[in-house]
């Protein structure tokens, strides 16, 4: 991986608010002159906003979990319902639900988002982020002719620290993670276990350009990046996964 000496980073800005229905690629490249090998990342929450991906909480009836869940922590149980449907495995009840998601995230409430949607909706997040990153690599090659990569992202709490950053939940065309495995040192020794999530890392600097609350820049341009070499397993195995062993315990 050669460094280049400048990377740019732009906020695609002037993008309408986002409904069901609208062409996400199409919006995007009206905004922004694309060049083969830019990274566009968009935040999950319009690409389920375009997709319709949300429930009204008129219309769910929480179960017994998630009202003794709520009887804990104060939500409403019709919320905390719809969490516990995103999830295919519950890690931590409370003080806040921890929730896996089928497609291997790992997250609190499920990624589930009652901020910046009408009142009484949620908006949850992409069933398959991995698909809806492919697709809209695949648009924006057909409406550009540009290779670029997709990036789908979200943002997460981390374990022992303070503070949510933009992680990867969906990508396409590049991998995930970057493998210095079998590089050499500065002194020549072999790298035996370092991976870098570039992946995350993107995610992370977007999610600063985007902002959170009422800043309305849901997706980002990066130009200058260069290419790396890896693989896609970013998500620890269960048996791999000693954080995880340690909440099954409690």
């Amino acid at each position: 991986m050669i460094l280049h000496s400048s990377v740019t980073v732009t906020g695609i800005e002037g993008l309408p608010l986002i409904q069901k229905g609208d062409d996400l690629p199409q919006l995007i490249s009206e905004r922004c002159a694309l060049e083969n090998g830019d990274i566009i990342c968009i935040a999950s929450t319009i690409i389920s906003k375009a997709k319709g991906y949300s429930r009204s909480l008129c219309d769910v009836s929480p179960g017994q979990q998630a009202t003794h869940i709520a009887s804990v922590t104060g939500e409403d149980p019709r919320f905390l319902q719809v969490v516990l449907d995103q999830a295919c495995d519950v890690l931590v009840e409370t003080p806040f639900t921890l929730t896996e998601l089928p497609f291997g995230h790992v997250g609190v409430r499920s990624g589930v988002d009652a901020s910046n949607v009408e009142d009484g909706l949620v908006i949850v997040l992409p069933p398959d982020p991995m698909k809806e990153a492919k697709e809209v690599r695949e648009s924006l090659l057909r409406i550009t002719g540009k290779e670029c990569g997709v990036i789908v992202t979200d943002t997460c709490g981390r374990s022992f620290r303070r503070g949510q950053t933009g992680h990867a939940i969906g990508w396409s065309g590049m991998t995930a993670i970057r493998d210095f495995r079998g590089d050499t040192d500065l002194f020549g020794r072999t790298l035996e276990i370092t991976e870098e999530a570039v992946i995350d890392e993107i995610s992370g600097f977007a999610n600063l350009i985007m902002g959170e609350s009422n800043n309305g820049i849901p997706a980002v341009h990066f130009r200058g990046i260069p290419k790396w070499t890896g693989h896609d397993n970013i998500y620890f195995r269960p048996e791999e996964d000693i954080i995880r062993k340690a909440l099954k315990k409690m």
